[in-house]
């Protein structure tokens, strides 16, 4: 994989790249419910909610944010916690990241998919988001 460009994202009606979807991963099956609940709350209704288990750890970005809404829910998953947005604004997802921030529900990373990372295995996006978040805290 060669190397992409961070952008910065604005707050605006913007939608960014892909289908209108949320991929989920690392959550138990009653987080997810939380999860669930905390979407509609946040008024996140119309987006489709995919839950990779790690039978999806090879499955390629752009196939996972297509596959019907709700897949893999009730199952537990042991991939790392992620949540990756697609097809969202930009208002959309400041609005997510600050309310969550709120929840009673472990931290996980967060991604948005790109035209870059959308043919990206699951495994290779969670590993660069860990290798990430590990620099960050140490900058700390």
């Amino acid at each position: 994989m060669s190397e992409g460009t961070f952008q910065k994202v604005g707050k605006s009606a913007k939608t960014l790249y892909g289908p209108r979807a949320a991929l989920v991963c690392g959550f138990t099956s009653e987080e997810q419910k939380s999860l669930m609940a905390f979407m509609a709350g946040i008024e996140l209704t119309d987006l489709s909610v995919v839950f990779a288990t790690e039978a999806d750890s090879e499955a390629l970005l752009k196939d996972l944010v297509t596959r019907p809404d709700q897949s893999g829910k009730e199952s537990n998953s042991g991939l790392e916690r992620a949540i990756i947005l697609s097809g969202i604004t930009e208002e959309e997802l400041h609005r997510t990241l600050s309310a969550y921030r709120k929840l009673d529900l472990p931290r996980p990373l967060w991604a948005t998919l790109t035209p870059y990372s959308e043919s990206w295995p699951l495994s290779a996006l969670l590993e660069e988001l860990q290798k990430e978040r590990m620099a960050t805290e140490q900058k700390k």
